[in-house]
């Protein structure tokens, strides 16, 4: 069994599932639904469509280039099964599954720090423009505070008169 992967959105196609398309020189091309196989026959780039892995690494959403990606592309080339391969070969993939997700996450909060930084600045504009709407309710209380001073003055005077 072999998992394939869309052509239109990069995501996994597991046997039984999604849709073929043959053109007439020979090329084939798969399909995870048929979201993906419609979005192909009008003819749109999956670099400019939103929700596709190659825009996400194109916008620079998602690690594009990492070392840990050449474990998953396709070799052609049969392999001599041998016990002790296999089983270095399965600890390997667990160590490079959790390697990958330590970098995804490192990535993760790299972006999310850029964003929290320009969201700040953004912040602070704001806050520069609309200070006076800050200041003014201070400035209110402060008055009430000494009206409410005067009143309670003008209570006692007239208490002791």
């Amino acid at each position: 069994m072999r998992i394939e992967k869309c052509w239109f959105c990069s995501s996994s196609i597991y046997p039984g599932h999604g849709i073929t398309f043959v053109r007439n020189d020979a090329s084939v091309f798969n399909f995870c639904r048929s979201k993906c196989h419609k979005n192909f026959k009008m003819k749109r780039n999956p670099r400019k469509v939103r929700w596709t892995k190659a825009y996400r690494k194109l916008a620079g959403k998602e690690l594009a280039e990492d070392a840990t990606f050449e474990l998953e592309r396709k070799r052609n080339r049969p392999e001599k099964y041998n016990r002790e391969t296999v089983a270095k070969t399965l600890k390997a993939i667990g160590k490079i599954a959790e390697i990958r997700s330590k970098r995804q996450e490192r990535f993760y909060e790299k972006r999310m720090n850029k964003a929290k930084l320009m969201e700040k600045k953004a912040e602070k504009v704001q806050l520069e423009k609309e200070i006076h709407l800050i200041k003014a309710p201070a400035a209110i209380n402060s008055a009430k505070e000494k009206l409410r001073i005067r009143v309670q003055e003008k209570q006692t005077d007239r208490m002791e008169e």
